[in-house]
């Protein structure tokens, strides 16, 4: 098992170091899951920090074997400033409730309520699954901004593999551009390439965009991503300062390589960045 480059209490410290540093910090989860942090705020974007999935298809014809440990629990991480949990989509690792629950239970008077932004298709279930009300979940749709805590989010509909929409015409899965103190980060969450993409991230000058990379294979049984060459591609089509890629070396049965992508990144002249599970992207590497 591939252990975390920092797990449990040396993750902690590492994110309290970060705090009183200038710029931004990532730190990778693992999967599609990262904290982000700005000026003493965090903000944790699409987090599995659970073996519920495995848990849950132990004995089927689709286990979920993990690959990488866990590198930290989620109760320590609500009392470091977090103000705001995304979520991109329903699929559990990326809307855990064995994530989520733990967080949302260390709430005190001593910290502000932490945001919780799911798809408006999903505001149900995120309240299942967090415990929350409906009414203190922030559901977004293609298209919506929310302020909160310095942070500017806008939704932008992801493709997995499709464009989807419920009944009431809300998009099923979104990515979700976060800017703040004059910069940009944009995690997709799960999708593939779809038509206007492309144009529709461009103006937003992305700084750090968060993409999948584990492509897709009928043989998993599970909707596709974008494979490594299309990740960088893409990347470079938006201007992303750097790429970093992720949903890889969580699960046996759904992992790519990083080659593929960080060879086309060098091939199309693209900034990337590979991070392990429980490494710090600090900000300062593109602003130098």
């Amino acid at each position: 098992m591939i252990t975390p480059v920092r797990q449990h209490q040396a993750l902690v410290r590492d994110i309290l170091d970060g705090s009183a540093l200038p710029g931004f910090r990532l730190w990778w989860l693992g999967q599609s899951g990262f904290a982000l942090q700005w000026e003493r705020r965090l903000a944790l974007l699409d987090p599995y920090l659970s073996d519920s999935l495995t848990v849950k298809y132990a004995n089927t014809d689709k286990p979920h074997v993990r690959m990488t440990a866990l590198c930290v629990q989620p109760e320590p991480l609500a009392s470091l400033g977090l103000c705001l949990v995304t979520a991109s989509h329903h699929h559990t690792d990326h809307l855990d409730g064995d994530t989520l629950r733990p967080i949302f239970r260390q709430e005190t008077a001593r910290w502000p309520a932490v945001r919780l932004v799911v798809p408006e298709a999903w505001r149900a279930l995120a309240a299942e699954r967090s415990g929350r009300a409906q009414n203190e979940i922030d559901g977004m749709d293609d298209g919506t901004v929310l302020q909160t805590s310095g942070f500017t989010i806008t939704a932008i509909a992801s493709a997995h593999e499709t464009i989807e929409r419920d009944e009431r015409g809300h998009c099923r899965f979104l990515g979700y551009v976060i800017q703040f103190g004059g910069r940009t980060v944009y995690h997709s969450g799960d999708t593939v390439l779809y038509d206007g993409m492309v144009e529709r991230l461009r103006p937003f000058n992305v700084d750090v965009a968060i993409l999948p990379i584990n492509g897709a294979d009928p043989r998993r049984r599970v909707p596709g991503n974008l494979d490594g060459r299309q990740t960088a591609w893409l990347g470079r089509e938006i201007g992303a300062r750097v790429v970093i890629p992720c949903h890889y070396e969580m699960f046996e049965f759904n992992t790519a390589s990083p080659d593929d992508f960080a060879d086309e990144c060098r091939r199309m002249g693209q900034a990337c960045r590979l991070l392990r599970c429980g490494e710090r992207f600090d900000s300062m590497e593109i602003e130098r």
